[in-house]
């Protein structure tokens, strides 16, 4: 019934008392604001404003009608604002997909520059493999995945686009006091003769496998162990060794009771990404890309892990 230029109008007339004054705020000439006023009067079923000698004011049910207008103009801007804040990724909301081992540094340092620069934005995280996290990004379950090719490679569909983050290399966890503890980097074909503790998806090549018969070996499996915690605690009782990727290397390097070598030629690496919907990403979703790529440049930097 009242569209909201009319709405505006009735608005600056009630502000400013005069047409005159209102058409100058609005830019109209005077004619059209009377006539506007006059145009409004007559879907209110009445006059909204008494015309006085110098100006004018609001009725009894001007005075109602402007109550209400004020509340939707209200409405209005702050619908505005709360849009363009989410089109500059500062509000709304943001699901981040995550595979486990990026939930030890890269993804948290770029989450709290994030929420430094977007406190307002839901943000939620969901943790889980990265085949499923590409899935869930296709079927508009999160808006951004941070995923490894590390099990059987990792490829996006039309609905998604990948953008490279890093190359994670593994390292090889071992007991401090193992003998090839003290070594710079440990070949591969060293450890030919250990128990590896890990506990690989059943009937997948890990990369582990590959490294191996790279490496011209078939690995000794030791115990199933899935976390890493638990997957610490029998390297450091001298139960085996383990994979460690690199991403992951601060959470060893504070213990004493183990170290991490690099295994140079043979070491296995895999691919970390970033996917995005290829369709309209949201602007929070392509702000975070960004701040996971700041985060990986800062961590390449010397003295930072």
């Amino acid at each position: 019934m009242f569209g909201t230029d009319a709405l505006r109008l009735l608005d600056a007339v009630a502000r400013t008392g005069s047409f005159t004054a209102a058409a100058a705020e609005l830019n109209y000439t005077q004619s059209a604001v009377s006539r506007g006023i006059a145009s409004l009067e007559a879907r209110a079923g009445g006059p909204l404003f008494e015309r006085l000698p110098r100006g004018v004011r609001l009725t009894p049910a001007g005075h109602a009608l402007h109550r209400h207008a004020v509340d939707v103009l209200d409405r209005l801007r702050s619908a505005a604002e709360e849009l363009s804040a989410i089109h500059r990724g500062v509000a709304g909301r943001l699901r981040v997909g995550v595979f486990a081992t990026a939930n030890a540094a890269l993804v948290p340092g770029a989450l709290r520059a994030f929420l430094r620069r977007g406190p307002d934005v839901e943000t939620q995280i969901v943790e889980g493999p990265s085949g499923r996290l590409m899935e869930r990004l296709a079927d508009g379950d999160i808006d951004v995945a941070v995923v490894s090719d590390y099990l059987s490679g990792l490829a996006a569909g039309p609905e998604s686009a990948l953008t490279p983050l890093l190359e994670d290399e593994f390292l090889v966890a071992l007991a401090s006091g193992h003998p090839l503890a003290g070594r710079a980097v440990v070949d591969l074909r060293d450890l030919r003769d250990e128990n590896w503790i890990e506990a690989p998806p059943r009937g997948h090549t890990t990369m582990l496998l590959t490294a191996c018969a790279r490496a011209g070996f078939t690995p000794r499996a030791g115990f199933r162990v899935a976390e890493w915690t638990g997957k610490f605690g029998y390297v450091a009782a001298g139960l085996g060794v383990t994979l460690v990727p690199a991403m992951a290397a601060d959470g060893v390097r504070a213990r004493t009771d183990l170290v991490l070598r690099p295994l140079g030629e043979f070491a296995p690496r895999r691919s970390v990404y970033a996917a995005l919907p290829s369709a309209a990403p949201l602007p929070a979703a392509v702000t975070f890309l960004r701040l996971l790529q700041d985060e990986v440049a800062a961590r390449a930097t010397p003295g930072r892990a």
